[in-house]
């Protein structure tokens, strides 16, 4: 009995082994980069207090004790980037909202904490009620506030967002598709003044910035947000450069 038990687990550690190298090789046939070693925060920057990895995942939260101090952010590292797929699985509660920012700025002056950075922020929510869910574009730091919304196609012109007339999705299709305190897939593909959210490999918004306005180049980060206690974690961040 015992025997047989060992050879269970040799076959499971075998098949675990085996299907990491399996994702490896993908990634690096489709020629993604992995952007956290599951591990430790190496080649990210942010508040300490709130950061960690906890169990192979990117684990971020805010308590009465230990509280952001403004909206903070984990900081990748790599430098600046343009046109890119950035692909990962998140998960969170619902007290607060999170969100992924790109194309965007770390702001070093007359700010709160060393954490902060403005630009384009794929909103990331625990709820699946349209308008308020993971997807919309929020201008962090700027005035546009909510640029565009979870289903639309758009340009911006002018002052104003010009909607396609043909929702990407519905709100019934939008519910059914997002997995409430579980995990979710997004995939960003930012090309040019273009730029795609996917959820769980449906496409949810479709947006093209004015020449005039558009972020065609920034850091990348993951967000805290301050008020309510909230907690968020991240899991396989994936980067492809496209330029």
């Amino acid at each position: 009995m015992a025997r047989a038990f060992s050879l269970a687990i040799l076959l499971s550690f075998a098949f675990t082994a085996s299907a990491q190298e399996v994702s490896q090789k993908q990634s690096e046939t489709d020629g993604m980069q992995s952007l956290f070693n599951g591990k430790d925060l190496t080649g990210w920057s942010g508040d300490s207090r709130l950061w960690s990895v906890k169990d192979g995942v990117i684990h971020g939260e805010t308590t009465p004790d230990a509280a952001a101090v403004g909206n903070t952010f984990l900081i990748w590292q790599g430098g600046v980037t343009k046109n890119f797929e950035l692909k990962l699985t998140f998960r969170c509660n619902a007290t607060n909202n999170s969100g992924i920012q790109y194309r965007s700025k770390h702001i070093t002056e007359g700010v709160r904490n060393d954490w902060v950075v403005r630009g384009y922020q794929h909103e990331i929510r625990n709820e699946n009620e349209m308008p308020n869910v993971s997807g919309f574009i929020y201008d962090e730091g700027g005035k546009r506030g909510r640029i565009i919304l979870v289903g639309q196609k758009g340009t911006w012109e002018g002052n104003t967002l010009a909607v396609s007339d043909e929702p990407l999705i519905s709100k019934e299709e939008y519910k059914s598709l997002f997995k409430l305190d579980d995990w979710n897939d997004v995939t960003i593909v930012a090309n040019g003044h273009n730029v795609k959210h996917y959820m769980n490999g449906r496409l949810v918004m479709d947006f093209t910035d004015s020449p005039e306005r558009a972020l065609t180049e920034g850091v990348l980060a993951l967000q805290l947000h301050a008020g309510k206690p909230m907690w968020v974690e991240f899991k396989d961040i994936q980067f492809k450069d496209l330029n």
